[in-house]
Formats: C-alpha cells, sequence, structure tokens
C-alpha cells in the first residue's frame, strides 16, 4: 500500500479498582518480583510479548475489555491486592527489617551511597546497558534496595541504547539501533520543590551543555539519569546522550564528562548529600576533579580538596584487558579541560599527572586518574584483584604487587532477578518464605538436600522445555528471515522441537571478545562431531551473544560458529541464536544443563553468568578463572586448568581445548547418562544440588553488597568524617604532610650498622639496628620493618612474622637509629628482610604513598 502511514494508540482508562498498576509499572521492582510481572502477563500475554516485557507500553495499548474483564474477576482482584500488600510491605515495613537484620554498619538517616556508571542493566524494557558492566551494576542496586540502603545510582539516558542484533545467512552480525521514547520508560523528569524540571549544566569547548535529570525507582532506591537530547543543545550535542559505547574518542570523553562531572551536579541540584561515592570502572572519574573544585572554592588548595575527595571514593575496577581502559590523548583532552582548570586553579601540568601511566607519556588513562582519586580500590574476584594490583601497580611503584591497596569484592547476582520462578515456588513448597532471608547463610542451604532427586529432576526438565519452546521460536523466526528451506530448518531446530527426547544441553552466551575464546570447542572438530553425534549419549550446544559493532575478530567468531552450525555433522547439534539479552539470558541459565566458559586466563574479571547458572542446579564447566577460581569445589562442576600467562597462546589454546573435550567425554557426558532405573542420573542430580549449595549463598549481589559495605562504603564514611573535621584541619595535614614526604623521599638513605649474623642459637636474641638519613623527616613520619619467613621453591621470602624496628635516638651525624632485638620462633633456616615506609596516623590504607625502600 502507498501513502503515508499514520501512528495511533487507543489508550485504555485503567479501572479505579487495580489503579495502581500504574505505580507498579512505573518502579523497576517489576524487573525482579514476578508476581509483579504476572499481573501484566495474565492481562494479556501475546500483548506483554510484543511490547517487549514493558509494563509501561502494555498499559497503554491493553484493550478496555480486558481491564474490565479483570476486575470482574476475584481470582485476579484477590492476586492483585496481595501483590500490593506485599509491594507496600517491601517498602515500609520490610525496609526497617532488612536494615536491622543485617546490622548495617551506616547512619541510614545521614549517610548516602552515591554508585556512578555507564550503564545499568535491570531489565530488557530498559535499554540502557550492553552487558556484564551493566548487568552487574543493575544487581548491585537491586540488592542495595533489598538491604535498605541508603543508596542512589547516577548514569545516563540513551536514547538508543545499546544496539539489538540480528544474524544474516551468512554469520554475519547485523547491529540495529532504535530511538527509545522517554514516554515509554519507567522514569519521570526530575523536580525540584517548586515542581520544575531540574535541569543542569556542563562547560564543553567553547560552549555550555544543557542536560536533563531523569529519576527512576528500584524499589526503595532511585536512579539519576542524564540527558543531553534537549531543544537548547546543537545537534552534535544531542547526540553525545544517544548512544552507549558509540561514537568516537570524542563522543567517548565528552559521555565520560557529563557522566563524571555532570553527575555531581545533578546529585547537587536534586539535594542528594552523598557521604560515599562509588566510581564503578572508570568512565565516571571525571567526578574526582569536580568535587575537588567544589573544595577548592570553600577555600581548600589542590591537594587538599584531592585527599578530601579521596577520603570518600571507592573505585572498582572491571577489566583485567588493557584495551578495556579509557585513554586520551593529551591532545583531545586538554581542550575540554584547560578553561575548566583555569577556573578552578588546577595545574595543567597537576591534572595530566593524574592520569598519567607507564604506557604512553602524551595519554591521559581514566583508571590511572580513578585510583589517584580514591582511597578504597578494589577488582570484582580474588583472581582479578591480584591481577589489577599487578597492572596498576604504577601508582605504588614502590610496594609489592601483593601488598599494595587494591582489594577485590567477587561479584555476585540478584537472586529474585535470575533464581526461575519454579525454583522459587518449590522453595516456598520447602523452606516457607524464610528462605528470603538467608541468602548470606551458607549453612541453611545445605536444606537443598531435602528436595527430594525425583522432584529435583522434575524441575530442571521443566526448565529445559521452556527453554526449547523459545529457542525454538526464535530459531524459526531467524532461520526464514534468512531463507533457509523447510527441511533445513527441520534439520537445524529437531532437538528443540522434540523435547520429549531427552539430549544434554551446554549453553555459551556472553559477549563475543576473543580472550573469551568462544571457539575453543572446535579445536578438533572431528572428535567434537563424533561426541555430539552418539545416538545414545547426544548433546547439543547453544551459542549466543554480541560482539561490538566495531570488533571484528568478535565478529568472526560468530561467523565461524555458524558456519560449524550449518555442516552436516553438526545440524542441530550446534545453535547460534540472534538477539542476546537479559530475556534471552535468562532462559538460558536455567535451561541448559552445563554452563561453558572459556575464557583466556587471567583475563575473565569475574563472569556472573555462571552464577546465574549455578543457583539453578547448572553445573558449570569453565576455566578456573574469574568467580570460577572461588566456587569451584570438586564436587559442583567441572574445571579446566588454565596455563599460567607466558605460554604461547596457541600452545594454551590446544591443550586447553584437548582438556575440555576430554573433560566431555569422560566426566560430564557419562555423568548425565547414568540414568538406570531412575530415567535419571543421582549422581548429576547430587552435583547439581552441590551447585546451588555452594553458589547460591556465596556468590550472591546481597553478600557481595555487604562485603562493599563493611569493607569499603563503612571504612571510606569513617575516614572522610575524620579528614572533614574542624573544617578539613586533619585532611589539610595529610596532604601537607604527603608533599613533605614525597619531597624528602629521594633523599632518604638507609644503612646497616649493627654486626650481623648469618647463625645464632635458639632463644638467643640478634640485634638489628638500621640507620637513616631522613632528610628533614621525623622518625615518627616512618616505619621501618623486618620481615621474617622462609623461601619459595622461586626463592620469594614467604612472610611468617614481621616487626618493627623503635626508634633508638640518633647517631653523631645527627642519623636516625632504629633497633630490634629478634628472637625468631622459627626453627631452622630462614631469612629476613628489612624495609622503611612513611606513615601517618590520619592514612586510608598503610602503603597509600606507594614509597618504600629495602636494604
Amino acid at each position: 500500500m502507498s501513502g503515508t502511514r499514520f501512528r495511533l494508540e487507543v489508550q485504555p482508562v485503567i479501572p479505579e479498582q487495580i489503579g495502581r498498576l500504574r505505580e507498579l509499572a512505573n518502579n523497576l521492582m517489576y524487573c525482579w518480583d514476578s508476581q509483579i510481572r504476572s499481573l501484566f502477563i495474565r492481562l494479556d500475554p501475546e500483548l506483554w510479548r510484543e511490547c517487549g516485557h514493558n509494563p509501561k507500553v502494555f498499559l497503554r495499548r491493553v484493550s478496555q475489555q480486558k481491564l474490565e474483564d479483570a476486575i470482574r474477576d476475584a481470582v485476579y482482584l484477590q492476586d492483585y491486592q496481595k501483590v500490593m500488600s506485599a509491594y507496600d510491605a517491601y517498602n515500609t515495613i520490610l525496609l526497617n527489617e532488612a536494615t536491622k537484620n543485617h546490622k548495617l554498619p551506616l547512619d541510614l538517616e545521614h549517610d548516602t551511597i552515591a554508585y556512578f556508571c555507564a550503564e545499568f542493566g535491570l531489565h530488557e524494557s530498559f535499554p540502557i546497558y550492553s552487558g556484564g558492566l551493566g548487568i552487574l551494576a543493575g544487581d548491585h542496586c537491586k540488592a542495595a534496595s533489598d538491604l535498605g540502603l541508603p543508596f542512589v545510582g547516577v548514569g545516563m539516558l540513551y536514547r538508543q541504547g545499546y544496539f539489538n542484533q540480528t544474524i544474516d545467512g551468512n554469520g554475519n552480525q547485523i547491529a540495529h539501533y532504535f530511538e527509545t521514547n522517554p514516554a515509554d520508560l519507567p522514569i519521570e523528569a526530575a523536580r525540584d520543590a517548586s515542581g520544575h524540571d531540574i535541569h543542569v549544566h556542563i562547560e564543553m569547548p567553547r560552549r555550555s551543555v544543557e542536560l536533563k535529570v531523569w529519576r527512576a525507582r528500584a524499589g526503595h532506591i532511585t536512579l539519576y539519569l542524564l540527558d543531553s537530547d534537549l531543544p537548547g543543545n546543537s545537534d552534535e550535542d544531542r547526540r553525545i546522550t544517544h548512544q552507549l559505547y558509540g561514537g568516537d574518542r570524542t563522543t567517548r570523553i565528552q559521555q565520560e564528562i557529563v557522566l563524571g562531572i555532570g553527575g555531581v551536579r545533578a546529585l547537587r541540584a536534586v539535594g542528594v548529600k552523598p557521604t560515599v561515592w562509588h566510581i564503578n570502572e572508570g568512565h565516571a572519574a571525571f567526578m574526582i576533579m569536580e568535587r575537588s573544585r567544589e573544595l577548592i572554592e570553600q577555600g581548600y588548595d589542590f591537594d587538599s580538596a584531592l585527599q578530601l575527595t579521596a577520603a570518600s571514593t571507592v573505585f572498582t575496577t572491571h577489566t583485567p584487558v588493557p584495551a578495556g581502559h579509557d585513554i586520551f590523548d593529551h591532545a583531545l583532552i586538554l581542550p575540554y579541560f584547560r578553561e575548566y582548570l583555569k577556573r578552578a586553579n588546577i595545574e595543567e601540568q597537576r591534572f595530566l599527572e593524574l592520569g598519567s601511566y607507564p604506557g604512553n607519556p602524551h595519554s591521559f588513562n581514566m583508571t590511572s586518574l580513578a585510583l589517584r582519586g580514591s582511597c578504597y580500590h578494589n577488582g570484582v574476584s580474588r583472581i582479578h584483584g591480584q591481577v589489577a594490583s599487578q597492572m596498576e601497580g604504577y601508582i605504588w611503584p614502590q610496594i609489592p604487587a601483593d601488598e599494595n591497596p587494591i582489594g577485590h569484592v567477587t561479584n555476585g547476582v540478584h537472586v529474585p532477578t535470575f533464581l526461575a520462578r519454579e525454583w522459587v515456588n518449590m522453595f516456598d513448597m520447602f523452606f516457607k518464605s524464610g528462605w528470603r532471608n538467608e541468602l548470606l547463610n551458607e549453612q541453611y542451604w545445605q536444606a537443598i538436600d531435602k528436595i527430594p532427586d525425583h522432584s529435583f529432576w522434575s524441575i530442571r526438565q521443566s526448565l529445559k522445555t521452556k527453554l526449547y519452546h523459545n529457542l525454538n521460536q526464535r530459531l524459526l523466526h531467524q532461520y526464514r528471515r534468512n531463507g533457509l528451506s523447510p527441511t533445513q530448518i527441520e534439520r537445524l531446530t529437531q532437538h528443540l522441537a522434540s523435547p520429549e527426547k531427552d539430549i544434554l544441553t551446554i549453553g555459551f552466551a556472553r559477549r563475543f571478545a576473543t580472550y573469551k575464546r568462544a571457539t575453543l570447542l572446535f579445536s578438533d572438530p572431528t572428535r567434537l562431531a563424533r561426541l555430539v553425534n552418539n545416538p545414545d549419549r547426544p548433546v547439543m550446544f547453544i551459542f549466543a551473544g554480541k560482539a561490538h559493532p566495531l570488533d571484528a575478530p568478535g565478529q568472526q567468531l560468530l561467523r565461524t560458529i555458524h558456519e560449524f552450525s550449518l555442516k552436516p555433522e553438526f545440524e542441530g547439534k550446534i545453535i547460534m541464536v540472534e538477539g542476546y539479552d537479559m530475556a534471552l539470558a535468562r532462559k538460558l541459565v536455567t535451561g541448559v544443563d552445563v554452563w561453558l566458559n572459556t575464557p583466556r586466563y587471567p583475563l575473565e574479571a569475574s563472569g556472573t553468568s555462571g552464577e546465574k547458572a549455578g543457583i539453578n542446579g547448572v553445573l558449570n564447566l569453565s576455566v578456573l578463572d574469574g568467580w570460577w577460581g572461588e566456587g569451584y569445589n570438586g564436587h559442583n562442576g567441572w574445571a579446566i586448568a588454565p596455563h599460567a600467562q607466558g605460554f604461547d597462546e596457541a600452545f594454551s589454546d590446544r591443550e586447553e581445548g584437548r582438556e575440555l573435550l576430554d573433560l566431555l567425554e569422560n566426566e560430564v557426558i557419562p555423568l548425565y547418562y547414568q540414568w538406570g532405573n531412575h530415567g535419571y542420573s543421582k549422581d548429576w542430580i547430587h552435583s547439581a544440588k552441590s551447585s546451588m549449595k555452594s553458589i547460591l549463598p556465596r556468590f550472591n549481589s546481597q553478600r557481595m553488597v555487604m562485603d562493599y559495605v563493611k569493607q569499603y562504603y563503612s571504612p571510606a564514611i569513617r575516614h572522610a568524617r575524620t579528614l572533614q573535621e574542624q573544617n578539613g584541619a586533619p585532611g589539610r595535614e595529610l596532604a601537607q604532610w604527603k608533599s613533605r614526604v614525597r619531597r624528602a623521599w629521594p633523599n632518604i638513605r638507609m644503612r646497616r650498622t649493627d654486626k650481623s649474623h648469618d647463625e645464632i642459637t635458639a632463644g638467643s636474641t640478634m640485634t638489628i639496628e638500621v640507620t637513616m638519613h631522613l632528610d628533614g623527616l621525623s622518625p615518627e613520619d616512618i616505619v621501618v620493618e623486618c620481615l621474617l619467613g622462609r623461601v619459595s621453591a622461586d626463592m620469594a621470602l614467604s612472610c611468617d612474622e614481621i616487626y618493627t624496628l623503635a626508634p633508638a635516638g640518633h647517631n653523631a651525624g645527627n642519623e636516625t637509629v632504629f633497633r630490634l632485638e629478634l628472637n625468631s620462633p622459627l626453627p631452622g633456616l630462614q631469612y629476613y628482610q628489612v624495609r622503611a615506609y612513611p606513615y601517618h596516623k590520619l592514612l586510608a590504607r598503610r602503603f597509600e604513598t606507594g614509597l618504600m625502600q629495602w636494604l
């Protein structure tokens, strides 16, 4: 048909009896509360799917008749009242209960956590996320709400967000971008006390950019989102917040100025006064400059302002891949900050030093800025914390990597979001509702053993059947669009279309970056074909994921798997499904039997998809990297032992690919098909229960957020308050002390002045005396330590004891003497080393100056 097509949306009048559906649609609590979602789904399941699971759009398009039918349905009204009661209880009574149960070390009336992130993945209906970082941020927000934390998130409202994916008949990824209308999202304009929309401004070269502040609710917590798509801005500036991770380096720096500087100004404008600031990845690090600028305007010098800012700042790094850190050339960054620095009276060179790193003296590293502008830093798993300590060790150049201030909090997942409803119902039946308050209690979850094996298996099979149905519908659409014949489609979907025939199903779904090695499985295609086509023990692999539109090697991985999926020996056994998003991810992590993860060690910072699978009774088969390095216990899945860094990548890939196929052939597949007379493998059920028992209480986001509260947020708040006392006098004192120490340190000299011994009698003491030239520093500014221990096979000292040498006066040359009478508790051969480093009682971390000398 020719002619213009006009859009018309006929909107219903929502009956008063169910009028609070609007309130539910505007609170992102719907994304983790299945009972809330059910109120919408039951009205019109097909429309719910058509609306992309978006309740706000759904309420505008549902028919008036269906709403009228609902208010005449006594069961629906009863369920509506039940949901509303639970919703109100969560937002009032349960808030107080949550804070009381977890004994939060926060002042709930005066403390506020501000959490800055470039993306938030709360639900597929709110497309302001791309992948793991965003999903993690969304889970952080949800857990903060469940725990009753005083918490706000700060991000950006992307009009296009990340892309939607299709895969064509040649395996090429096609990126589709769709404009999002704010009216379709669960947001509202943030308003001031007079009811006016709140706008803030940021400076760009030769212009000011206006930003609108939007507000979203997610349970108890609030998200503030910045939007540059305003009529008063130029077309170029309106596009700043259009696309997540889109555009060029200029767009990226503009977005990070919006997030970091604009985010601080937005919180000031809405009246939020954070006591701790969390930078989740380096994109928001410019907030350090803005908060320091505010303090300079109050009369502080820059060093003191930076010290006070850092005291209340937590920084989490998420990537062990050097290319994952945002780095800007000086020629790009200086035009954006030259006037800003001049007005703040900050020296240009001093600013550039904050972003300096060894890789390029003419570039500015946002991770470096975040580390130098914060006192509390962490990676996102134990292994990643160690890797980050090595990678970013240049911030503390004289401190051993294993002692520098980077710690770790292992990522966790939000159980109410990712635990299948079938498991929720099962838990409610066996454990009553109290299980929801036991997510931090490892011992409690031993009760999973009480679930009968046949009931456990029934749930697993039900979830697999639902996955098959969902995949079959998706693939029929995908294959028909790509022009495949009905016969070929039948071959490719044969196992999905016949779920009554059980088949071991293994899932792999994540971002397609080369280090994640999506094609490691195909290291020996002939052997793999033999495994998947065993008529008695068949296997099917499901692949899904997106590559960044500019990542050509990542897109090639998609094409490679697509090509394998069409080979005759792999038809119906290797599936590549398009359109990876949170909705598909939830189906996959609950429905497959095994979750496969094959990153190149140690490049997986944490990974959380395996955690989501594990809490649903899925077994992990993974390289021992990221969270699995802590999660694997020998009974809850399988581990691929990685090769250490330094091995040739082709060799590592070949050997680890062989180990993967060995595990599949000799352990995974035989265990699954040990059916016996039960119709299922009891040993498999035992392992699946072990997966749930071990992963659910240790790798959930409530545990993660409580770790942040105890290890980072609460210490940061206390430290900042100490430095802010007496109008910031302690903060000024510490900044001046650090400056004095840094000037003196290159001139510090230490030597040993006792008569050393290489043997003593058990029970006797040995004097260790060190004499130091302190270049004007006092003995109280220095700690001198003796580290005592054994030497390991690689000749490194394994320290068992640390002793402090006490100041013992001055020699004739006015040098300071430090002395220790050592009585070693260790027998036999041992070694000791002596070191000195600066110390001040106001330091947040012992080695935060990065200075140390060794004898």
